[in-house]
């Protein structure tokens, strides 16, 4: 057993957590990187010839998708950035290998210019608006790490896109996807918060703090459920709400009320904060009971990657409250993961109790975990 009796986090539980991360990282290119290419393969499995999916649950569209899709591949850029927060060292794996690749996926022939959800030489893909949101947070984020103008021009660029998503239809909101404006989802309207409020932080334009705000209470009064304070995944042009709770939609809207708390100071936007993760941690934890040892609250098993997001909300709110329980929990389900829930190549399950073992391991997920250790390894 893992000795859970105390978690104070020490120097050398940061140093071996921040190991973790990059071993998983080194582990990840060297099982889906494309040769001759910075592309990366989007699932790694023998039998499917590493094809593409998009979703690791369906099965292969097309055999002539040899790449992973623009989502599963931007999860490095999040998992390089996490990195690079302990170890600046990392900047050259973003500039030289990871950045690249994702300027693969660029799309100059639609205005405004942004990223599609397949490499630009293929035939056109649709463009998602919360695809590029993800990519506007990480290059933000990586400009306040660095202050280099280039990420933080990209990260502009990025948020103009975003704006061309959003129109009068429902009172307001970002769409999900350019071609299909068809819905106005939680994944694109939460992080949309997020980002207009990180920009706002590393900019200081007091217009997008305006625009963070409008769009955060526009999602609260469209998309939370009342009885429990998470968010539903989406409403469709005629008001219908899509139902389903994803751990990523409610960690994107904690998130996002602690960093306006942390730029208002107003009480009802950590009252939210808090509201929604304790509702989180009773949602998508459960109880668990390892064979002769002390049971904890483990993540349950699903997307990986929505875990890994929503942790950016118990993030961004421990550093308001510093109320360590919810971190807790994913530091000891992490820890168990790491020796229960890889396989011999160094891949991560789905099931990060080990109980379930996937043949087939998503690139997403990969990218998840590196992002989850690394983010780990910096609290204090």
């Amino acid at each position: 057993m893992f000795g859970y009796k105390n978690y104070h986090v020490e120097a050398e539980y940061n140093n071996q957590f921040l190991e973790r991360a990059e071993q998983t990282l080194d582990s990840l290119y060297s099982n889906y990187s494309c040769k001759g290419t910075f592309l990366l393969r989007e699932n790694y499995s023998s039998k499917d010839n590493y094809t593409a999916t998009y979703l690791a649950s369906q099965r292969p569209k097309s055999p002539n998708n040899p790449y992973s899709y623009l989502w599963p591949y931007s999860g490095t850029f999040s998992a390089v950035s996490a990195i690079m927060s302990s170890d600046i060292n990392y900047k050259k794996i973003l500039d030289r290998k990871v950045l690249p690749g994702l300027d693969e996926y660029y799309d100059k022939k639609r205005k405004p210019y942004a990223y599609s959800s397949y490499i630009s030489s293929a035939p056109l893909s649709d463009r998602f608006y919360d695809d590029n949101i993800w990519l506007g947070i990480d290059y933000t984020d990586v400009y306040m790490l660095t202050h280099e103008s280039k990420y933080i021009t990209k990260a502009r660029d990025i948020w103009n896109y975003i704006e061309s998503g959003i129109d009068e239809e429902l009172g307001g909101g970002i769409y999900w996807c350019e071609q299909k404006k068809e819905s106005k989802n939680t994944c694109s309207n939460a992080p949309g918060t997020v980002l207009a409020l990180k920009l706002f932080i590393a900019t200081n334009d007091s217009s997008l703090l305006i625009k963070g705000e409008r769009l955060y209470e526009w999602t609260k009064s469209h998309l939370q459920d009342q009885n429990d304070d998470l968010y539903f995944d989406n409403i469709g042009l005629s008001g219908k709400i899509g139902k389903a709770k994803y751990a990523y939609n409610s960690g994107q809207m904690m998130q996002a009320a602690s960093l306006l708390y942390k730029v208002t100071s107003k009480k009802k936007y950590l009252d939210d904060a808090q509201r929604i993760a304790a509702s989180c941690y009773q949602y998508f934890f459960t109880e668990f009971l390892p064979m002769n040892g002390i049971s904890f609250r483990i993540l349950k098993k699903g997307d990986i990657w929505f875990s890994a997001v929503m942790l950016r909300g118990f993030i961004e709110l421990y550093h308001i409250d510093r109320n360590k329980t919810y971190l807790n929990s994913f530091i000891k389900t992490l820890d168990w993961a790491w020796e229960k829930a890889r396989d011999e190549k160094g891949l991560f399950y789905t099931d990060l109790s080990g109980r379930v073992k996937d043949n087939r391991k998503w690139l997403l997920t990969q990218s998840a975990m590196v992002e989850m250790y690394a983010r780990l390894a910096k609290i204090e």
